[in-house]
């Protein structure tokens, strides 16, 4: 069985609960950490049990929620977690790990906003592989922010059926250490009100609109293969984002010359099965991207 904390010193692993007395006395070892631990384990850790085990009850919600879904996070995507997490008290992941852990399994959705318009809505959904990019997330800051570190999925992308030309992308993200960011900061110092209507579909907290705050960059069109004027995302207080484009349709030449968008030459690959991700990826992201599965490997 892989290790569960392939990269995390012995002072970040959580504290495991081997004891069932406090709990009334129950000796089926359910609520053992260790057996739980060894459980999912051996399932490599399949999102869905996850979410079926934490729905059981509120005790295993609480273990999930102090345990488990870390377990998860680290397993799937180790060389993210290892940079989300570096940096000491400044990298507290914000709003919590099961957030961040639907934050990799879940394609949010997308309803129409103030600065996006679209004729019906698109539910959110399981995918089953994702590929989160540092480089991809260096196209969504503007010069002044390029010093955060932030992850961007590939687009996930919904054809919009017979007749239409672009087919909308959904993309989701999350920053590192985003209370001390420079974009947070920019948010701050430009007083850019919280949207009312919309919430991080992650966490449930507040968010802005970067489309409002002026604070998305043309390279961010150009990395998705949308055109300007043609996206919006927001960023929640806790650091989480989401956003949606429309995705204009690529010939094999243009396909190949976006590869040079970004130009940094960082290998960060984790590994991860771009063929099986059914979230279809238009644009190639950068070479540092990372496979985040979701279920066991076929």
């Amino acid at each position: 069985m892989p290790e569960i904390f392939p990269r995390m010193s012995t002072n970040q692993r959580p504290r495991l609960n081997t004891t069932t007395e406090e709990s009334g006395g129950d000796s089926s070892g359910i609520l053992d950490e260790r057996i739980l631990l060894l459980v999912f384990g051996s399932i490599q850790w399949d999102i869905r049990a996850l979410c079926a085990t934490a729905s059981v009850s509120r005790k295993l919600r609480a273990v999930a929620n102090r345990l488990l879904w870390r377990e998860v996070c680290a397993y799937r995507a180790p060389r993210m977690m290892e940079a989300l997490t570096s940096g000491g008290s400044s990298s507290r992941i914000g709003g919590g790990w099961h957030a961040l852990a639907k934050l990799l399994f879940f394609c949010s959705g997308c309803e129409s906003t103030r600065h996006f318009r679209m004729g019906q809505s698109c539910p959110g959904h399981f995918v089953k592989a994702s590929r989160f990019s540092k480089t991809s997330g260096r196209s969504f800051l503007t010069k002044k922010c390029r010093n955060d570190l932030l992850y961007v999925s590939d687009p996930c992308e919904h054809p919009r059926g017979s007749g239409a030309d672009d087919d909308l992308g959904i993309y989701r993200g999350v920053f590192r250490g985003f209370m001390k960011s420079r974009t947070r900061a920019c948010l701050i110092a430009r007083q850019v009100e919280l949207e009312e209507r919309v919430r991080c579909p992650f966490c449930g907290s507040r968010v802005w609109s970067m489309t409002a705050a002026r604070l998305v960059p043309r390279t961010a069109a150009k990395r998705l293969g949308s055109q300007d004027g043609g996206l919006e995302y927001f960023v929640c207080v806790n650091g989480h984002m989401h956003g949606a484009c429309w995705l204009i349709p690529l010939s094999s030449d243009e396909a190949e010359s976006d590869k040079e968008v970004d130009g940094d030459g960082e290998s960060d690959d984790d590994g991860g099965d771009d063929d099986d991700d059914n979230c279809g990826t238009r644009r190639s992201g950068g070479a540092d991207g990372i496979g985040v599965r979701n279920g066991p490997a076929a």
